[in-house]
Order: structure tokens, then C-alpha cells, then sequence
């Protein structure tokens, strides 16, 4: 029998071993940070040691909240149960369009535009019940990317052949 208290168990022990995997052995292995580096936040170390960090506090979260306790799912309840079916096979082939069609739109509108379209299309294809505010997120957190990135860390983001961002 599945509870989600031993999902909850397992996910964070994941979660714990994932942080581990990176941290200790991909980070050192993988990741070289250039010593002329001026600020910590653009070494290339930096963020993924701060995601192996988020990951562990993750599965701290999830392994407490799995032994704090909680109740036992039955598998036979039908409410309970996630939602499947035609539905749910609609929705991985759209995400496969949306992910197909990002190759495609990438080299031609470029990065941030890209990521908007792909940004809404990925909200509004899951059902959010927020619509604006999945609009305004998506226009509003590429462009905030993007000033980050061009102008503050001087990474040139790739621009697209049609609308060039200043």
C-alpha cells in the first residue's frame, strides 16, 4: 500500500541523495570557477552549489514532514486518486509540441521571446486558474532575465532574427 507518508519518505531521501550526488562529487568534478572572478554570484560554483543546498533543504522538508505523520491513503479511492486517462495523455503530447517547437522558435525569436511563448503556452496548457497573472509572469520574468544577464553579468543572451531587445 502507497501512503504519502512513505512517498513523502522516499522523495526526500531522493531529494537528500541528489543534493549529496552534487554537491560533494559534480560540483568539485564538473564545475571550474575561473579565479578572476570579482563577485561570488557570477561563478560559475555559485548556483549550482546554492540548487544543491535548496535540493537538501527539500528533502530535509520532506522526510520530516513523511515522520511528523499523515494519514493513509487508500489507493482504491477514486477522488484521491490523480487524474489520468485521455487527459492527462493530451497533456504530455502537448508538452512534447510545446518542447519541439521550442527548438524551432529558439534560433529564429531568440531567448526571451522564446520563453515567453513557452512560458504561457506551458500555463495555459496545464490549467492554471491564475491566466493574467501567468501572462504577466511570463513577459515580465524573461525581460527581468534578460536585464540581468545582459546588462549586469554581460552574458550575451541570444536575440532572435525579428525583434532585437536593447
Amino acid at each position: 500500500m502507497v501512503t504519502n507518508r512513505s512517498i513523502g519518505l522516499k522523495l526526500g531521501v531522493g531529494a537528500l541523495l541528489a543534493a549529496c550526488l552534487l554537491y560533494f562529487y559534480a560540483i568539485p568534478t564538473w564545475v571550474r570557477s575561473p579565479s578572476n572572478v570579482r563577485e561570488i554570484v557570477m561563478s560559475p560554483v555559485f548556483w549550482p552549489t546554492v540548487l544543491s543546498g535548496l535540493m537538501a533543504l527539500t528533502g530535509i522538508g520532506l522526510v520530516a514532514g513523511a515522520l511528523r505523520g499523515g494519514e493513509i491513503d487508500t489507493p482504491d479511492d477514486e477522488e484521491a486518486a490523480p487524474p489520468g486517462g485521455p487527459a492527462a495523455w493530451a497533456r504530455l503530447g502537448g508538452m512534447a509540441a510545446i518542447m519541439v517547437l521550442t527548438m524551432f522558435l529558439l534560433p529564429r525569436l531568440g531567448m526571451v521571446w522564446t520563453s515567453m511563448l513557452v512560458f504561457a503556452a506551458t500555463a495555459f496548457l496545464m490549467g492554471t486558474r491564475y491566466r493574467v497573472l501567468a501572462v504577466v509572469c511570463a513577459v515580465l520574468l524573461p525581460l527581468a532575465l534578460y536585464g540581468f544577464f545582459a546588462h549586469v553579468a554581460g552574458v550575451a543572451i541570444p536575440q532572435g532574427n525579428f525583434v532585437r531587445l536593447p
